[in-house]
């Protein structure tokens, strides 16, 4: 198919709903990958026959369905998709009654117009964004002790860093800024704002010369630093080239992490598991098998924050930063450095 004839990842990510770290993502994952990529840019070109499945991987995701289970419902025939669609359905239907029954005995003990470029966003979901990042920031350098934003038509996306650890959340915004722009916000602020923004079902951001305004029924505005923001972009390009991807639960890893009592833990990466410390857990591993030390206060937060139900680890070598990957609803890119040497 010619070239003109393709859609780039940007026109197939506003297409389908997704971002275009989200389609990467999927990519990787083997569920949607492009027709064609440029060997000399890498630029990535999809066809417009794949955007059906694409809306149907955004649809999944916003159940909750893991990357394996949506992939057996593309490979499957309509009865089989449906059964498997269900069956994750149901085991919603029975968390939520279990949570409202648990909620009920809880408290049954208890005894009972902007003119400056702005978007709009669902205060909830902004809200949860900025957790996962803020773990990032430092007050060691007045710099890195905020989260930056960066707004466009097709995505918002916040950073931060402390130099030893970065993430990065790309959100779908509610509806589209009018301007591109770019704002560092003070860590401390944001913190002090998050309880009012997660109550409020939505929320419109607005660049003011010296801060960000958040507008609801009422307003708050947190400041903005001066400084210039790193270049994280150039951090993760500088990356070498994966040798080993892993696929695995991310409550599973999580709950295998937690289980974990001493500070600095082992990651074995093979065919079919990674074993943490001693426990082995399935996982999709692809690439040769390696071993990884972190500090469990680094590799937690990284995992624990993860967006939706599995994460993706890549790994170059087992002294260079672990890129952590996940998506559902945007997605979070986290980079984990691990430590020397070994744990039990």
């Amino acid at each position: 198919m010619p070239t003109t004839d393709l859609l780039t990842i940007g026109a197939f990510a506003r297409r389908s709903g997704l971002t275009s770290s989200a389609l990467r993502f999927y990519a990787d994952s083997g569920l949607v990958r492009p027709i064609r990529v440029d060997e000399e840019s890498g630029y990535r070109y999809y066809s417009p026959g794949q955007v059906a499945d694409a809306l149907l991987i955004r649809r999944l995701r916003e159940i909750g369905l893991p990357l394996e289970r949506v992939s057996a419902v593309l490979d499957a025939e309509p009865g089989e998709a449906a059964r498997i669609i269900d069956d994750h359905v149901a085991g919603l239907a029975a968390q939520a009654q279990q949570a409202r029954d648990t909620a009920a005995t809880v408290k049954a003990a208890l005894g009972s117009t902007v003119s400056s470029p702005s978007v709009l966003v669902t205060g909830p979901v902004f809200t949860a964004a900025v957790e996962q990042v803020l773990t990032a920031t430092t007050p060691e350098l007045p710099v890195l002790n905020g989260v930056h934003l960066e707004v466009s038509a097709e995505a918002i996306v916040l950073t931060a860093t402390d130099r030893y650890r970065l993430a990065t959340r790309t959100l779908v915004p509610a509806e589209p800024s009018s301007a591109p722009w770019t704002a560092t916000v003070d860590a401390d602020e944001l913190r002090l704002a998050m309880p009012w923004t997660r109550r409020q079902h939505e929320l419109r951001l607005s660049v003011r010369p010296d801060g960000i305004e958040f507008r609801a029924d009422t307003t708050r505005t947190c400041r903005t630093l001066a400084d210039e923001f790193p270049d994280y972009r150039l951090m993760l390009a500088s990356l070498p080239e994966v040798r080993t991807r892993a696929v695995i639960s991310r409550n599973a890893l999580v709950a295998g992490l937690e289980r974990h009592y001493s500070p600095q833990i082992r990651l074995d990466l093979s065919a079919g598991a990674i074993v943490v410390g001693t426990e082995s857990i399935p996982a999709v591993v692809t690439g040769p098998p390696i071993s990884l030390s972190f500090a469990v206060s680094t590799l937690h937060p990284a995992i624990s924050t993860a967006v939706g139900p599995d994460v993706m680890l890549d790994v170059a070598a087992p002294d260079l930063p672990v890129v952590v990957r996940s998506a559902d609803n945007g997605d979070l890119t986290t980079l984990a450095m691990p430590v020397k040497g070994t744990a039990e």
